[in-house]
C-alpha cells in the first residue's frame, strides 16, 4: 500500500492503473482542492458537497462501489487547559481502491498510523489498512479519558477541601465536556453496531476477518460506558458541593445559636441588675467590691456554665 499526503494526479493515475491500494490523507484542503480531488476519483456530487462543508454527524453513506464514513475524533487536550473544541470531524472515502481521508490540521493521530504503516514490512489485507485508520479515529478518546479521570478526582479533592465557585464552574464545565464527547460517540457505537458489515463487504476491498470491526465496536462500548460513568461522578461532584455548602451553613448556624445562647442571660442578667443595682449595692451588698461581684462576676458564671454545658454536649467541637 502507497500512503500519500499531497494530491498527485499522475501518481494517483498510475496506482490506480496498477491496481495498487493508497492511503491519502489530506489535512485541511480547501473546498476548491476537495472538488479537484472529489471529481479525479470520481466521488458523488454529495460525497463532495459533505466533505466541502463539514459538519456533519457520524455516518455511513454508500455511493455505488464506494463510501463517505464520517466520523468524530477527540482532540488530546487536558480540560483544565480550556479545550473549547474537543472533537474534530473525520470524513474517510472508502473504496476497493484507495481511503481518501480529510480532517484538520489539528488532528494529528494519523500521522502516527502512517508512520507505523510505512515501517511495517509484514503484508497485510485491505480490510486491515481500513480497520487501522477507523481504529485510530476511536482510540483518540482514550488520552482524553485519561485526563477526565484524574481531573474528576482532583475535583472531588478540591471540593471536600472547601471548594467555592471555581469549582462549581468547574464542575458545570466538565458535564458540558461529557455531554459533547457522548454525543459525538453514540452514533458512532449505534452506526458499526448496524452497518459494520458495509464497510467489510464494499466491492474491491480484500477479503479478510470481521473480527477487526467488531473490535472497533467493542472499544466505542467501553468509551460509552466509561463516559457514562464519568457523567455521574460529575454528577456527584455536584451533590458534594450541595452537600459541604450546606455542612458550612449549619456550621455558621450553630456557631450563631451558640453565640446568641451565651449573650441571652448576660442580656437578662444586665437588664435585671441595671434596674436593681442601686438597691443591690445600697442595701443587700455594701462597698466598691459588689459592682465587681454582682456587675462582672455574675455574667462571667452565667458565661463560663453556658461554654461548659455546650462543652459537655459536644456543640462547640467539630464533626472529625
Amino acid at each position: 500500500m502507497r500512503i500519500l499526503d499531497t494530491f498527485d494526479t499522475d501518481l494517483i493515475a498510475a496506482l490506480r492503473a496498477q491496481g495498487e491500494f493508497f492511503w491519502l490523507d489530506l489535512a485541511a484542503p480547501t473546498a476548491a482542492e476537495v472538488q479537484e480531488i472529489g471529481t479525479a476519483l470520481g466521488w458523488h456530487p454529495l460525497a463532495i458537497e459533505d466533505t466541502q462543508r463539514m459538519g456533519q454527524r457520524p455516518k455511513l453513506d454508500v455511493y455505488g462501489d464506494g463510501a463517505l464514513l464520517v466520523l468524530q475524533a477527540a482532540v488530546a487536550a487536558h480540560p483544565e487547559d480550556g479545550n473549547d473544541h474537543p472533537l474534530e470531524e473525520v470524513h474517510c472515502h472508502l473504496t476497493g481502491d484507495y481511503i481518501v481521508t480529510v480532517h484538520a490540521e489539528r488532528f494529528q493521530d494519523l500521522r502516527q498510523v502512517r508512520t507505523l504503516l510505512q515501517n511495517s514490512v509484514a503484508p497485510k489485507t485491505e480490510r486491515y489498512y481500513v480497520y487501522k485508520i477507523i481504529d485510530v479515529i476511536v482510540d483518540s478518546y482514550f488520552p482524553v479519558l485519561s485526563d477526565l479521570d484524574e481531573e474528576i478526582n482532583d475535583l472531588e479533592d478540591a471540593i471536600v477541601a472547601g471548594g467555592g465557585r471555581r469549582e462549581l464552574q468547574q464542575t458545570f464545565a466538565l458535564k458540558r465536556l461529557l455531554m459533547t464527547l457522548r454525543r459525538a460517540v453514540v452514533p458512532m457505537r449505534d452506526l458499526f453496531a448496524r452497518q459494520a458489515e458495509v464497510i467489510t463487504d464494499l466491492a474491491g476491498l480484500e477479503s479478510d476477518s470481521h473480527d477487526y470491526f467488531r473490535d472497533i465496536y467493542d472499544h466505542l462500548i467501553r468509551i460509552t460506558d466509561e463516559l457514562d460513568g464519568y457523567h455521574d461522578m460529575v454528577a456527584g461532584c455536584t451533590d458534594l458541593y450541595l452537600s459541604m455548602v450546606a455542612n458550612r451553613q449549619g456550621e455558621t448556624s450553630k456557631q450563631l445559636a451558640i453565640i446568641a445562647s451565651i449573650f441571652l442571660p448576660l442580656s437578662f442578667l444586665t437588664g435585671f441588675f441595671g434596674m436593681n443595682f442601686e438597691f443591690l449595692t445600697g442595701k443587700i451588698l455594701v462597698g466598691e467590691w459588689s459592682f465587681l461581684l454582682l456587675g462582672l462576676g455574675s455574667m462571667a458564671i452565667a458565661a463560663g456554665l453556658m461554654w461548659w454545658w455546650f462543652r459537655h454536649k459536644g456543640w462547640t467541637g467539630n464533626d472529625e
